[in-house]
């Protein structure tokens, strides 16, 4: 998977949104003001890597399989994982990945947020 795909994928969800709220070259994607994936469009290794949220376990289980997922960058605990998007870590999964970022922020969101969410969801508007 390249950006541009990575990109296209995470706008196509419900609410999201992109910024470069930080510096001019990380790239962030947020629903309902909350960050799901973030990372640099200018790595020192040339290798583009975005983070996004994951329950500890699959986490874990994830790093062990693929050398393209590590421990998320400038992010405390197992909740955010490092993703190189042109690795060993197949399409299918990183939109999976970004899926289940999605999932893990809306579920922190108040219930009045989740609502909301879902309302909008459920009208079909992104």
């Amino acid at each position: 998977m390249n950006i541009e795909e990575f990109r296209e994928y995470c706008l196509s969800k419900t609410g999201a949104s992109e910024s470069f709220p930080f510096k001019q070259d990380i790239l962030v994607f947020k629903v309902m003001e909350k960050m799901f994936a973030y990372g640099t469009l200018s790595p020192k290794d040339d290798k583009i890597r975005m983070n996004m949220k994951c329950n500890p376990i699959q986490s874990e289980e994830l790093r062990d399989k693929y050398n393209g997922i590590q421990r998320g960058d400038h992010t405390r605990g197992l909740t955010w994982n490092s993703v190189y998007i042109d690795s060993d870590v197949p399409d299918t999964l990183i939109k999976q990945l970004i899926d289940i970022s999605l999932e893990e922020v809306i579920k922190k969101l108040s219930k009045k947020k989740q609502v909301e969410y879902y309302n909008i969801k459920q009208k079909g508007q992104r």
